[in-house]
Protein backbone atom coordinates (compact mmCIF):
# COMPACT_ATOMS: atom_id res chain seq x y z
CA UNK A 1 0.00 0.00 0.00
CA UNK A 2 1.33 3.42 -0.90
CA UNK A 3 1.93 6.17 1.65
CA UNK A 4 -0.65 8.29 -0.16
CA UNK A 5 -3.30 5.62 0.37
CA UNK A 6 -2.35 5.30 4.04
CA UNK A 7 -2.66 9.07 4.55
CA UNK A 8 -6.03 9.07 2.85
CA UNK A 9 -7.32 6.27 5.10
CA UNK A 10 -5.99 8.02 8.20
CA UNK A 11 -7.70 11.26 7.19
CA UNK A 12 -11.00 9.52 6.45
CA UNK A 13 -10.81 7.71 9.78
CA UNK A 14 -10.09 10.94 11.70
CA UNK A 15 -12.92 12.82 9.97
CA UNK A 16 -15.27 9.90 10.55
CA UNK A 17 -14.44 9.77 14.25
CA UNK A 18 -14.85 13.54 14.68
CA UNK A 19 -18.17 13.59 12.88
CA UNK A 20 -19.34 10.41 14.54
CA UNK A 21 -19.37 8.36 11.38
CA UNK A 22 -17.64 5.28 12.67
CA UNK A 23 -19.12 3.07 9.90
CA UNK A 24 -17.38 5.30 7.35
CA UNK A 25 -14.09 4.91 9.19
CA UNK A 26 -14.55 1.14 9.30
CA UNK A 27 -15.17 1.04 5.54
CA UNK A 28 -12.07 3.12 4.89
CA UNK A 29 -9.96 0.64 6.84
CA UNK A 30 -11.45 -2.49 5.23
CA UNK A 31 -11.25 -1.42 1.60
CA UNK A 32 -7.46 -1.88 1.23
CA UNK A 33 -7.71 -5.40 2.68
CA UNK A 34 -10.29 -6.26 0.03
CA UNK A 35 -8.04 -4.84 -2.68
CA UNK A 36 -5.16 -6.97 -1.42
CA UNK A 37 -7.36 -10.09 -1.47
CA UNK A 38 -8.40 -9.41 -5.08
CA UNK A 39 -4.77 -8.88 -6.09
CA UNK A 40 -3.75 -12.12 -4.37
CA UNK A 41 -6.53 -14.03 -6.15
CA UNK A 42 -5.42 -12.63 -9.51
CA UNK A 43 -1.83 -13.60 -8.75
CA UNK A 44 -2.84 -17.18 -7.93
CA UNK A 45 -4.89 -17.37 -11.15
CA UNK A 46 -1.98 -16.15 -13.29
CA UNK A 47 0.38 -18.68 -11.65
CA UNK A 48 -2.09 -21.46 -12.39
CA UNK A 49 -2.35 -20.34 -16.04
CA UNK A 50 1.43 -20.29 -16.32
CA UNK A 51 1.70 -23.85 -14.96
CA UNK A 52 -0.94 -25.04 -17.46
CA UNK A 53 0.76 -23.31 -20.40
CA UNK A 54 2.25 -25.59 -23.05
CA UNK A 55 5.53 -24.45 -24.59
CA UNK A 56 5.42 -25.15 -28.32
CA UNK A 57 8.57 -25.40 -30.41
CA UNK A 58 8.99 -26.02 -34.17
CA UNK A 59 12.43 -27.05 -35.42
CA UNK A 60 13.31 -26.85 -39.12
CA UNK A 61 15.62 -29.29 -40.90
CA UNK A 62 16.16 -28.39 -44.56
CA UNK A 63 19.68 -29.71 -45.20
CA UNK A 64 21.08 -33.19 -45.78
CA UNK A 65 23.70 -32.72 -43.11
CA UNK A 66 24.10 -35.34 -40.34
CA UNK A 67 25.63 -32.77 -37.96
CA UNK A 68 22.67 -30.44 -38.43
CA UNK A 69 20.23 -33.32 -37.96
CA UNK A 70 21.95 -34.32 -34.72
CA UNK A 71 21.95 -30.69 -33.59
CA UNK A 72 18.18 -30.50 -34.20
CA UNK A 73 17.67 -33.68 -32.16
CA UNK A 74 19.95 -32.33 -29.40
CA UNK A 75 17.98 -29.06 -29.37
CA UNK A 76 14.69 -30.96 -29.07
CA UNK A 77 16.01 -33.14 -26.24
CA UNK A 78 17.46 -30.17 -24.34
CA UNK A 79 14.29 -28.10 -24.69
CA UNK A 80 12.10 -30.95 -23.48
CA UNK A 81 14.40 -31.73 -20.54
CA UNK A 82 14.48 -28.05 -19.55
CA UNK A 83 10.71 -27.67 -19.37
CA UNK A 84 10.16 -31.07 -17.74
CA UNK A 85 12.66 -30.12 -15.03
CA UNK A 86 10.72 -26.89 -14.48
CA UNK A 87 7.48 -28.91 -14.21
CA UNK A 88 6.08 -27.34 -17.37
CA UNK A 89 4.53 -28.89 -20.45
CA UNK A 90 6.21 -28.78 -23.85
CA UNK A 91 5.73 -30.14 -27.37
CA UNK A 92 8.35 -30.12 -30.11
CA UNK A 93 7.77 -30.79 -33.79
CA UNK A 94 10.72 -31.30 -36.13
CA UNK A 95 9.70 -30.39 -39.69
CA UNK A 96 11.80 -31.65 -42.60
CA UNK A 97 11.69 -30.53 -46.23
CA UNK A 98 14.01 -30.23 -49.20
CA UNK A 99 17.31 -32.08 -48.66
CA UNK A 100 16.42 -32.27 -44.96
CA UNK A 101 13.89 -35.00 -45.79
CA UNK A 102 16.82 -37.44 -45.75
CA UNK A 103 16.56 -37.20 -41.96
CA UNK A 104 13.27 -39.13 -42.14
CA UNK A 105 13.95 -41.36 -45.15
CA UNK A 106 14.06 -45.04 -44.31
CA UNK A 107 16.93 -45.72 -46.72
CA UNK A 108 19.20 -42.70 -46.17
CA UNK A 109 18.63 -41.33 -42.67
CA UNK A 110 21.89 -41.00 -40.75
CA UNK A 111 19.89 -40.55 -37.51
CA UNK A 112 17.25 -43.25 -37.99
CA UNK A 113 18.11 -45.26 -34.85
CA UNK A 114 18.34 -42.13 -32.73
CA UNK A 115 14.89 -40.97 -33.87
CA UNK A 116 13.43 -44.40 -33.13
CA UNK A 117 14.92 -44.31 -29.62
CA UNK A 118 13.77 -40.72 -28.99
CA UNK A 119 10.23 -41.56 -30.09
CA UNK A 120 10.08 -44.35 -27.52
CA UNK A 121 11.53 -42.27 -24.68
CA UNK A 122 10.22 -38.77 -25.44
CA UNK A 123 6.56 -38.65 -26.50
CA UNK A 124 6.63 -34.81 -26.61
CA UNK A 125 8.58 -34.85 -29.89
CA UNK A 126 7.09 -35.49 -33.33
CA UNK A 127 8.47 -35.53 -36.86
CA UNK A 128 6.86 -34.08 -40.00
CA UNK A 129 7.97 -34.94 -43.55
CA UNK A 130 7.17 -32.76 -46.57
CA UNK A 131 5.03 -34.58 -49.16
CA UNK A 132 6.13 -32.14 -51.91
CA UNK A 133 9.77 -33.04 -51.32
CA UNK A 134 8.93 -36.75 -51.15
CA UNK A 135 7.15 -36.53 -54.53
CA UNK A 136 10.03 -34.60 -56.11
CA UNK A 137 12.58 -37.13 -54.82
CA UNK A 138 10.44 -39.93 -56.21
CA UNK A 139 10.55 -38.30 -59.68
CA UNK A 140 14.29 -37.63 -59.50
CA UNK A 141 15.23 -41.10 -58.25
CA UNK A 142 12.51 -42.95 -60.15
CA UNK A 143 11.57 -44.99 -57.08
CA UNK A 144 9.24 -44.80 -54.09
CA UNK A 145 10.64 -42.86 -51.17
CA UNK A 146 9.75 -44.64 -47.95
CA UNK A 147 9.89 -42.83 -44.65
CA UNK A 148 10.63 -44.10 -41.17
CA UNK A 149 7.56 -45.08 -39.18
CA UNK A 150 7.96 -42.14 -36.77
CA UNK A 151 7.41 -39.60 -39.57
CA UNK A 152 4.02 -38.15 -40.32
CA UNK A 153 3.57 -36.72 -43.79
CA UNK A 154 2.47 -33.12 -44.17
CA UNK A 155 1.49 -31.68 -47.58
CA UNK A 156 4.17 -28.96 -47.43
CA UNK A 157 6.96 -28.62 -44.89
CA UNK A 158 7.24 -24.86 -45.34
CA UNK A 159 3.48 -24.39 -44.97
CA UNK A 160 3.54 -26.63 -41.88
CA UNK A 161 6.16 -24.37 -40.27
CA UNK A 162 4.05 -21.31 -41.07
CA UNK A 163 0.95 -22.97 -39.57
CA UNK A 164 2.85 -23.91 -36.42
CA UNK A 165 4.11 -20.35 -36.02
CA UNK A 166 0.54 -19.10 -36.46
CA UNK A 167 -0.46 -21.48 -33.64
CA UNK A 168 2.11 -19.88 -31.33
CA UNK A 169 5.06 -22.23 -31.85
CA UNK A 170 8.54 -20.77 -31.43
CA UNK A 171 10.61 -21.34 -34.58
CA UNK A 172 14.12 -22.81 -34.30
CA UNK A 173 16.50 -23.26 -37.20
CA UNK A 174 19.68 -24.95 -36.01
Amino acid sequence: MTSRARRRIAMMTAVGCLVGLSPLAACAQERPKETVRVAQAKSKASKKEASEKVHKIAIQVAENNPQLMNLALNNATNIIQHYKKAGEKVVVEIVTFGPGLHMLRDDTSPVKQRIQQMSLEIPEVSFAACANTQANMKKQENKDISLISEAKVTPSGVVRLAELQHQGYAYIRP
